[in-house]
């Protein structure tokens, strides 16, 4: 059996981290490109840019607003005619995962500065590809995790708190799909089966966020950074990341997958879609109920959607509920890492299952 796991290079978290970033990025070279966020181009660059020339070359691209293969070939054009070294992602998952690929693309190192915890796309060896439109298309493998994470906790917690939550659902399914491939003894997202360590960071994941999300909730809305609001940043962005692609993806990121061909998801978050996945999944895999309401009750204490309305499908049919199974469903996804058989049938069942479980517990019925 082969097990495997990865990391990046270096993570840093403190409150007031960005202000440290031209020094860490110079260890990896001295000519970056910074590609940036339309958010984070008005509200960090302008403040920082400064600084950052002090010890560090620095070029700034402003992101074209999807990690589609057009966005991707145009910063490597940039980063190419510019000879950087590095490639420096400064904003959402999405500008994260384009930084990821266009370093690849340019054989540059590649650092990120996650602006958000939204995520756990910070740390890993994917990217995810989406169409223009914003359909998923696809994940991009890459063979080398980020040279550096840079996480600085007052960014975050100035950000506004549905980012922070939607980073609560994505950090929710970590341990529930790590927990699939060890029990489906199902490969990871890097070429084997989980490590032990693997395992038990997905489930420090689950934990973490059960303990303190409520109060990191709390911390994020006063635009203070805590000692809770630092642990699910970082519950968020390095346990998710290294236990989802060292430990394994399983049916909640499929389902995601499955969502975003339904066009009224497109205005949610990749982690409020995931959630929807994650319970889901808890039907699909019969977990037992004390767990089932144990995940609902902490989703409805957060704020992450427990209904197909709270994503955008208020008057979702079974026909269209059918288009998310059969994605969901595609060979090539991870679902079927799942310990039990899955067919576009029963995620179906799952889905609507799921739903009505969360409205009967809004409208205050026992479950």
């Amino acid at each position: 059996m082969r097990q495997t796991a990865v990391f990046p290079g270096r993570y840093v978290q403190a409150e007031g981290a960005l202000a440290q970033l031209s020094d860490e990025v110079a260890k990896l070279g001295n000519n970056a490109l910074l590609i940036a966020g339309g958010t984070a181009e008005r509200s960090f660059v302008p403040a920082y840019l400064r600084v950052w020339r002090e010890k560090l070359q620095v070029a700034v691209e402003r992101f074209g607003g999807q990690c589609s293969d057009a966005e991707i070939k145009r910063l490597q054009a940039v980063a190419a005619g510019k000879r950087c070294d590095v490639v420096i992602g400064l904003g959402g998952g999405t500008v994260i995962d384009t930084a990821k690929a266009v370093a690849h693309g340019a054989g540059a190192r590649v650092a990120i500065v996650p602006t958000v915890a939204s995520t756990d796309a910070p740390t890993s060896a994917v990217a995810v590809i989406y169409t223009a439109e914003g359909k998923f298309s696809r994940y991009l493998f890459l063979p080398r995790n980020p040279d550096l994470v840079l996480v600085d906790t007052a960014v975050i917690a100035a950000a506004p708190l549905r980012f922070l939550v939607a980073g609560m659902g994505d950090a929710l399914s970590t341990w529930f799909e790590a927990d699939s491939c060890r029990q489906a003894h199902a490969p990871n997202q890097c070429g084997g089966v989980g490590t032990l360590a693997a395992y038990a960071l997905a489930r420090l994941c689950y934990d973490t966020i059960l303990e303190y999300g409520e109060a990191a909730v709390v911390a994020c809305r006063m635009k203070v950074v805590t000692p809770a609001l630092s642990h699910v940043v970082e519950a968020n962005t390095l346990h998710s990341g290294l236990g989802f692609e060292s430990g394994g993806l399983a049916s909640a990121h499929s389902i995601h997958n499955g969502l975003t061909q339904l066009a009224g998801t497109h205005d949610y978050y990749h982690g409020e879609k995931v959630a929807i996945g994650v319970l889901a999944g808890l039907f699909l895999a019969d977990r037992p109920k004390a767990l089932v309401n144990e995940v609902y009750r902490f989703c409805e204490a957060v704020g992450l959607p427990t209904t197909l309305a709270q994503v955008g499908l208020k008057n979702v049919t079974d026909g269209d509920l059918l288009i998310v199974a059969e994605r969901a469903c595609a060979e090539s996804e991870t679902i079927h890492h799942e310990p039990c058989p899955v067919s576009p049938h029963e995620v179906l069942a799952a889905l609507k299952t799921a739903d009505e479980y969360g409205r009967s517990r809004r409208a205050g019925f026992p479950t």
